[in-house]
């Protein structure tokens, strides 16, 4: 399944791995650190979705010989000659024929922009059932009160002592 959001497309891995996803080339200095928000799947309505930790992973190629998912070549690579009279190269790469000029076959037309790198980060999604947050809170809540209660008798423990001390 591909997804376009602006200029950038997300896409699956492989459609068995739903946790791997690539996006388009993107420019390095534009593109430092990429956030997106991820919903979450709901274990009442949907019965394969259990109440665990998902893992995530995301890798990024922002440089040398880069290509978008659909196969075509981004403006970050080699443009080398091909057989055909006219080359179309988008603009970004530095040129390194002039018009009119004769090339041979896989010659190349731009420089090596040789950048950026690759770039690749893991995270956890915990997909807890509220119900055991809400039990959480209210454990810690019951053990805060027991406290309380605690400190109260020990005051009322240490009042009776010092009153029979006083006889």
């Amino acid at each position: 399944m591909k997804e376009k959001i602006g200029n950038l497309s997300f896409q699956n891995y492989r459609p068995t791995k739903k946790n791997i996803l690539v996006i388009d080339p993107v420019p390095g200095q534009k593109y430092s650190e990429i956030t997106f928000p991820i919903l979450s799947p709901d274990p009442a309505t949907n019965k394969e979705v259990h109440f665990l930790k998902y893992p995530i992973y995301i890798g990024g190629n922002r440089g040398r010989g880069q290509i978008y998912p659909d196969g075509t070549k981004s403006n970050n690579t080699v443009y080398n000659a091909t057989a055909a009279v006219v080359d179309i190269i988008p603009p970004g790469p530095e040129l390194r024929v002039s018009e009119g000029e004769s090339i041979k076959l896989d010659q190349p037309l731009t420089s090596n922009p040789n950048v950026g790198g690759f770039g690749q980060g893991d995270a956890e999604i915990v997909l807890q059932d509220p119900l055991r947050v809400q039990g959480l809170l209210f454990f810690l809540a019951s053990v805060v009160l027991a406290q309380i209660f605690l400190v109260l008798k020990k005051k009322q423990f240490e009042n009776v002592q010092l009153s029979e001390m006083n006889f």
